[in-house]
């Protein structure tokens, strides 16, 4: 039973009708404002159920034409999307199923090449959840390893957003960071497909630009203002994202119908060339049953090398 506070009673007593109407008011007021700031929570539609739900990831790939150096090389991307079971505390993929995991929508992307004799491989990781009110990807990573050595990067969607990033370079090496909040570039990419642009920011925004960026390009892990825009043309919608200070933009092309698919995107960093990725082709596929020698040549079909 709970005892009600003498001061309390002593207080609601003093007070006049007027004054009470008064104080109600502004609670209700207050109860108000927090509710219009809370996210509202994800609604997913039948159509990304039975896409998403059927058992299989998405496997898209690239023709990628990337720039390093200041120069342009060829390669391939490659968009792995999947649902899986998320565990909310330990922020790792669920080994079970339980009532307190949590459904998400995982990206893998990868990029695969080479800068004269020597290559490179990146990959980034993004879980944005499908239920609740989250407002952010619960979890971010990004590694890139190449002859000179290799980068990780790690960001877990606490109270604040809690970064590790390991590197081979003295300056970066074993660094640990908490940041206030904010929207993620890695996240936008899973946005898309959920929901097409309902759930893209537009106007000036402070974004943290993706991982691969800031790790390629020895940049200060922290947000930068950022102007988000989209623009429809035919049956494309384009969501653009520039970073004045960066002198960086970012385009993504993808399709105005579910399930969204992604059809290309351009990086561009002045003063140099842009790197750009255009669609090769897409197929549902459960690869991680499809380990054996016998389905090598899906690799061909997927525009792999």
């Amino acid at each position: 039973m709970r005892i009600p506070n003498p001061d309390l009673l002593l207080m609601k007593k003093s007070l006049t009708p007027i004054a009470i109407s008064l104080l109600l008011s502004i609670h209700l007021v207050n109860c108000q404002e927090s509710s219009k700031n809370r996210p509202n929570p994800i609604e997913l539609t039948s159509d990304f159920k039975s896409y998403w739900y059927q058992g299989e990831a998405e496997i898209s790939t690239y023709e990628l034409s990337q720039n390093r150096y200041g120069e342009l090389r060829n390669g391939t991307a490659t968009l792995i999307y999947v649902t899986e079971d998320f565990l909310p505390i330990k922020q790792v993929k669920a080994d079970i199923s339980a009532p307190k995991n949590i459904p998400v929508l995982k990206l893998n992307s990868v990029k695969k090449f080479t800068t004269g004799i020597y290559p490179y491989s990146i990959m980034q990781s993004s879980f944005s959840p499908l239920k609740g009110e989250k407002k952010h990807a619960l979890k971010t990573t990004a590694s890139i390893q190449e002859w000179c050595g290799q980068t990780f990067m790690q960001l877990n969607n606490k109270k604040n957003f809690e970064i590790d990033i390991k590197s081979y370079f003295a300056s970066e090496g074993d660094q640990k960071l908490s940041l206030q909040k904010s929207i993620l570039e890695n996240e936008l990419w899973n946005l898309i497909r959920i929901h097409g642009d309902k759930l893209l920011p537009k106007g000036e925004i402070n974004c943290i630009p993706s991982f691969e960026f800031l790790r390629l390009n020895h940049k200060k892990t922290q947000s930068y203002k950022a102007i988000a825009s989209i623009q429809k043309n035919n049956n494309l919608n384009t969501f653009s994202l520039t970073y004045p200070e960066l002198k960086r933009s970012l385009k993504i092309t993808f399709q105005q119908q579910f399930p969204y698919i992604i059809e290309s995107w351009s990086e561009e960093i002045s003063p140099h060339l842009p790197t750009t990725a255009k669609r090769i082709t897409t197929k549902l596929l459960p690869y991680w049953n499809q380990n054996s020698n016998k389905f090598t040549p899906l690799r061909k079909e997927l525009g792999l090398q």
